[in-house]
């Protein structure tokens, strides 16, 4: 449907300033999150532990909220206050991350953990410039924690909110295009005696009522002055450029297993692809060139037996392993890795990769037992 210019103005016109029913909505329909202050805190000036914050962001990152919870929660125990996690061990950080993917967050996560506990006495930089200048921190999260918790001023546009505001503009620039038309609307509508507020509610609003199908635009608080909406177009925003295919690269994966039951383990480089994860001995696949797929690459010589095939799709390319496995006595060495015993192997830092290798070949043995 064509849109004339006077509709248009009129629909800039009521949605600049959503600020305020945003908000009212927000202080009575908001997520119970682990890292969250509530806005009744909020607005009496209680600002959210800013540790808890770039945490919750780091993790988010590609990930979903129902993901990270359980994640969070057991970082925090371990490890409640930046200066905790800068000292722990990086193999202890590593083990409490697998399962959540992207690996180098983790790596960034204790390189800034380090930086924040030696060079700014544990305080975290209240500017998104300070932020920035950290590891592992960029644009968006540089907003974010500097919004959530230090109430600054900041636009934070995440997935969530890149939906809401080319839903309520109509925005026919394809992202990832869009992203600089998209961030000057928030900027345009930031609240600035709540920005914290504000960059949550949006979050929010995006997950839980401005859905990516089915939007419930009749519980929408900013729903009058959304151009999709009253267009009856909503679920063509936003508009994204198409999708490359994925490169399809190959490999095999060599699962030996000893006598008692242990696996025999290695670590990856520190660098890369799953830098500094575990992983079973594998062929030398990467993200540009296929790896041997069959027995002849196998680390040593065995009864090798195939177990299987495993796939994996990463954010570049998508992964087919082929399993092997072989049978090993008591005092079979090492090498250059170790063997983990079955009641540790499920604690390892092991991507899901590595997970689907061995499950192939010892279904069940990196999921965690159930005491008593």
């Amino acid at each position: 449907m064509a849109r004339t210019e006077a509709s248009v103005t009129d629909a800039h016109a009521s949605s600049t300033d959503f600020s305020r029913p945003l908000l009212a909505w927000y202080d009575r329909h908001h997520r119970h999150l682990p890292w969250r202050t509530p806005p009744a805190e909020t607005k009496l000036g209680v600002l959210p532990d800013p540790y808890r914050v770039w945490l919750s962001e780091i993790m988010l990152q590609q990930t979903t909220v129902g993901a990270v919870k359980r994640y969070f929660e057991a970082f925090v125990d371990a490890w409640p206050t930046v200066e905790a996690l800068a000292a722990a061990q990086t193999d202890d950080v590593m083990k409490a991350w697998a399962g959540l993917g992207y690996y180098s967050r983790a790596r960034n996560l204790k390189k800034c953990a380090e930086t924040v506990a030696g060079e700014h006495g544990g305080r975290f930089p209240g500017s998104e410039a300070g932020l920035k200048a950290l590891p592992g921190i960029g644009d968006y999260t540089a907003a974010a924690i500097a919004a959530i918790a230090f109430n600054r001023p900041a636009a934070v546009v995440d997935g969530n909110i890149e939906r809401v505001v080319t839903r309520l503009y109509a925005i026919e620039t394809p992202l990832p295009q869009a992203k600089p038309e998209i961030r000057a609307h928030v900027a345009a509508a930031l609240p600035h005696d709540r920005p914290g507020d504000f960059a949550q509610a949006m979050m929010d609003l995006g997950a839980t009522i401005c859905t990516p199908r089915k939007p419930a635009c009749v519980l929408c608080p900013i729903t009058h002055g959304c151009t999709a909406r009253r267009e009856g177009t909503a679920e063509r925003f936003p508009i994204k450029a198409p999708k490359t295919e994925k490169p399809a690269r190959r490999g095999a994966a060599f699962v030996a297993v000893r006598a008692d039951g242990a696996v025999l383990l290695r670590r990856r480089p520190p660098e890369g692809l799953l830098g500094g994860m575990t992983e079973v001995p594998g062929s030398a696949w990467t993200a540009r060139h296929d790896g041997v797929s069959d027995d002849t690459a196998a680390p040593f010589p065995a009864d090798w037996r195939a177990a299987g095939t495993i796939r994996h799709v990463f954010t570049h390319f998508a992964l087919e392993l082929s399993v092997f496995r072989a049978e090993l006595p008591l005092n079979a060495p090492a090498g250059d890795g170790w063997w983990s015993a079955p009641d540790t192997l499920p604690g390892e830092a092991l991507p899901t990769v590595m997970k689907k290798a061995i499950e192939a070949a010892i279904p069940g043995a990196t999921k965690k037992r159930r005491k008593g």
